[in-house]
């Protein structure tokens, strides 16, 4: 049954990160021509504005590598509601986008990781007083459902919610709570195996516990002993991506042959999207990409 599951990769996986100045990234012809030469299907989109936001044009690129779009991944304030709004109308101008090129792409709705300093710099290591309390968590949630509902009204995409090292959903409990929050029927899970690991939680039994509302899945390794270098010497999340902690998919702590198996029994048939978060100085993101895609065909995928 896991051969029904549908492999991507994303644009991270070259470094093109939402994070002003961790990278150098190659442009979009050169990820779109190595996404699709290392064996990928498909691909999210990338920061606004990285790959064409005309949708003839996007349409153009992606057929002629013969690639999918499978998602948009949109951060939002969720802990400043005084900026939400902005998020909102970036979330819907990205969803038309995609919703002219793939009307079964979801918008990866996330918070506006890395911006706060105290959860940047105690990511993988967060305790209850770093975290929103119950009315913050509350305007989190409703945040999250106006932009799942503004995006379906606009575009008929469903939004999926990315949980993110370095944001205000980070770990097993912060997700749960936040999901409970929210309409079921509006707004999806995209589980990130690597981002629970790193937030303290097993990715197996994130499907065992929300597995209904596990719409999209990124596979991302995390290494462990980069988690226990960076949390226990006390340097900040930044700190880990540049050191590794997202490594080669089978060379750090997530147990994927279980992910996987999990997957199937729930047939899941959705897309499972790589991310690596490779960086300048990391080695080349093609080679990655190629050994990761050989990972995953030994996984039957």
């Amino acid at each position: 049954m896991s051969r029904r599951l549908r492999v991507a990769n994303a644009p991270c996986s070259w470094g093109v990160l939402e994070f002003e100045g961790m990278s150098d990234p190659a442009d979009a012809d050169q990820v779109l021509d190595e996404i699709a030469a290392s064996g990928f299907a498909g691909t999210e989109l990338g920061d606004w504005g990285f790959m064409p936001t005309d949708s003839g044009a996007l349409a153009d690129a992606l057929q002629a590598r013969g690639l999918s779009m499978v998602g948009g991944f949109v951060p939002v304030p969720l802990g400043r509601p005084a900026e939400a709004e902005a998020g909102i109308t970036v979330a819907v101008k990205t969803a038309k986008l995609l919703a002219a090129v793939a009307p079964e792409a979801f918008i990866v709705l996330a918070d506006d990781n890395g911006s706060d300093p105290i959860r940047t710099a105690h990511a993988g290591r967060i305790r209850s007083e770093h975290g929103l309390d119950e009315a913050a968590m509350d305007t989190a949630a409703n945040i999250a459902t106006r932009v799942a509902r503004a995006v379906l009204e606009a575009s008929g995409l469903r939004t999926v919610f990315h949980h993110h090292a370095a944001g205000f959903i980070e770990t097993p409990l912060e997700s749960a709570s936040f999901l409970s929050r929210t309409d079921p029927d509006l707004l999806g899970l995209c589980l990130d195996t690597g981002h629970w690991t790193f937030g303290g939680g097993d990715p197996v039994q994130a499907l065992k516990d929300h597995g209904d509302r596990v719409w999209h899945v990124h596979f991302k390794d995390c290494d462990p002993a980069v988690v226990r270098e960076v949390t226990t010497s006390g340097q900040n999340y930044f700190t880990a991506v540049q050191r590794g902690v997202f490594c080669d998919l089978g060379q750090g702590g997530v147990d994927f042959p279980a992910v996987v198996e999990c997957l199937s029994e729930r047939d899941y048939s959705g897309w499972i999207v790589v991310e690596q978060d490779v960086l300048p100085g990391m080695g080349s993101p093609l080679q990655s990409a190629v050994r990761n895609r050989g990972y995953l065909a030994r996984l039957g995928l």
